[in-house]
């Protein structure tokens, strides 16, 4: 063995000690960190920093003004059933795979499992609930109804959304349907239904 190659007792001990010292230097201690440009970022505690513990939210829910104290590593879906009590987004998988959890935010088709909480700070998150008017069905729930466009109603929510973010289009084709619910699971397989569904409520929305 080369002497480039053997480790010393008295070297081994050397590297342990000088790990050790290091991690424990206090923060304030240890070399600032900057930013891309070049400036420092705030210092934890200051204004614009989140965390560790609940910070203020204040965003619109289906047309009403929210203010919530909710954790930085909350997620938007869990914030909506376990604070606001907003149960339509279903928890499925948890992983932006299913499609369960779709709401609108700014009018956008987004994985509400996928978010954090604060991200939505400011701006208009639409659920399921939502929807409805008055309670009167939406032309799209109504289109559903119509078509069969649901069987065990597990999905619907998360694809009644999805749906909802299309409407707004002057021109709505199959293919665009298609599309918009591929990210959606539906274990039943009504797929065919909802795209009928979603071009018959195109017709009747416009």
């Amino acid at each position: 063995m080369s002497d480039r190659a053997r480790i010393t007792r008295r070297g081994l001990f050397r590297g342990i000690g000088t790990a050790g010292l290091l991690a424990g230097c206090k923060p304030s201690e240890r070399p600032p960190t900057t930013t891309e440009d070049g400036e420092q970022p705030p210092p934890a505690g200051s204004a614009g920093a989140l965390g560790p513990g609940p910070s203020p939210l204040e965003f619109t829910l289906n047309g009403q003004r929210q203010v919530a104290e909710v954790a930085p590593h909350v997620t938007l879906l869990a914030a909506l059933r376990e604070q606001l009590r907003v149960t339509g987004p279903k928890v499925v998988c948890d992983r932006g795979a299913c499609g369960a959890c779709t709401v609108l935010v700014d009018g956008v088709a987004r994985n509400s499992c996928m978010m954090l909480a604060h991200d939505v700070d400011g701006a208009a998150v639409t659920t399921v609930e939502g929807l409805s008017q008055g309670g009167k069905l939406s032309v799209l729930q109504e289109a559903f109804i119509r078509h069969d466009a649901l069987q065990c109603g597990f999905c619907t929510s998360g694809m009644l959304m999805s749906c909802q973010a299309l409407l707004g289009r002057t021109q709505l084709e199959r293919e665009d349907v298609e599309a918009a619910i591929a990210g959606n699971l539906c274990r039943c397989g009504t797929y065919p239904n909802v795209v009928a569904a979603v071009l018959d409520a195109a017709k009747g929305s416009a």
